[in-house]
């Protein structure tokens, strides 16, 4: 594998269909598309300062790296790239791509960033802009932090674990979504999702859990939490009050307290969700 060690790029396409390359201490400077078309590169404490740079790749393994804010749009239609320990300032990274893995990864402004992509592994990672995740499948998150509002809309397949996400409107239209051991505060969490199961959760939500096809809580605490459950179908176990539940379309649903119960929906039976109150509360 040919080798170059410190070397500066400018200028359109600059190492356009490479193959078999190690860069090491370099800088991609101002020129589109540097190394599109390119496969089994590996890069080290590398640079890019300009848009485009991997496009249709393949094969790519990046450690230490670091996307300036105008290298945008950078990761697009690229299959099997891994990322360690990069920071990554431009926005709209990762589109229809797939076979991602990202470790301790920073995205500083991640706005409509992991858009339509597959089999992506995301470990350590720290996440600031709206729109993240968009319409992406086959999942696998562990140690999220997550800042940014419409997260995760249209998102199949997800497992995720010990994250943080301060995200309104999280999980909507998403499909197939098991989040545990984590915490969430947004509002309108998961409307218009179906499968989705939250277990071991603490999740603060106006209007949370609505337009809901299975939508299960399991050893969940709902802080904050009112007019939830509308026009969802529903199997909860919460560990906490719940400020009001509103016309659920049928199942479960357990807490230790609930401070109302709305049906005012005339198509709405309130026989076809079982409603549970326990006096052993802990607040």
């Amino acid at each position: 594998m040919k080798e170059l060690v410190q070397q500066v790029f400018t200028g359109e396409r600059a190492l356009f269909k490479s193959e078999d390359l190690k860069i090491k201490y370099s800088t991609f400077r101002d020129g589109e598309s540097p190394l599109k078309e390119s496969s089994a590169i590996k890069l080290f404490q590398t640079n890019f300062e300009w848009k485009y740079p991997l496009w249709y790749c393949r094969d790519i393994e990046l450690e230490n790296c670091n996307f300036a804010a105008m290298a945008r749009a950078g990761i697009w239609y690229t299959d099997r790239i891994r990322l360690l320990d990069c920071i990554i300032e431009a926005p709209k990274n990762f589109r229809r791509s797939s076979d991602i893995t990202l470790s301790n990864v920073d995205f500083t402004d991640a706005a409509e960033t992991l858009w339509h992509c597959r089999g992506v592994s995301l470990n350590s990672v720290h996440v600031r802009g709206d729109y993240f995740a968009m319409n992406s499948s086959e999942l696998q998150i562990g140690g999220l932090n997550l800042v940014g509002n419409y997260s995760f809309d249209g998102a199949k397949n997800v497992v995720m674990t010990n994250s943080k996400l301060l995200s309104k409107d999280a999980f909507w239209n998403a499909e197939n979504v098991l989040v545990t051991d984590s915490y969430i505060c947004g509002e309108y969490i998961g409307w218009n999702a179906r499968d989705v199961t939250f277990k071991n959760c603490v999740i603060e939500s106006l209007q949370g859990f609505c337009y809901m096809d299975n939508v299960k809580l399991i050893n969940c605490r709902l802080i904050n939490t009112n007019l939830s459950f509308e026009y969802s179908t529903v199997d909860a176990d919460v560990i906490s009050k719940i400020d009001s539940v509103k016309n659920p379309l049928g199942g479960r649903i357990r807490a230790q307290q609930i401070d109302e119960i709305i049906f005012d929906d005339p198509k709405i039976s309130r026989e076809q969700t079982e409603i549970t109150v326990s006096e052993n509360t802990d607040r």
